[in-house]
């Protein structure tokens, strides 16, 4: 497997999904004071294109690592 582009996909897809289906954004962006991002980031046009490109760098690690 390939490690490293399996593991930034799921670490990306896990933090995409926060982001997508809890509230996460809303309390996390305020609280480093990039409060005024929100209106662009909290859009679900923004955060389910990442979510399905996080999703395409794990499927892929995992592919590139079986076939090595």
């Amino acid at each position: 497997m390939n490690n490293k582009l399996a593991i930034t996909g799921i670490i990306g897809a896990i933090v995409a999904a926060l982001c997508c289906f809890t509230p996460f954004l809303a309390i996390a962006l305020p609280a480093i004071g990039l409060g005024g991002l929100m209106g662009y980031l909290y859009n679900d046009a923004v955060l389910l294109p990442a979510l399905a490109v996080f999703l395409l760098v794990a499927g892929y690690g995992f592919w590139k690592g079986k076939a090595a």
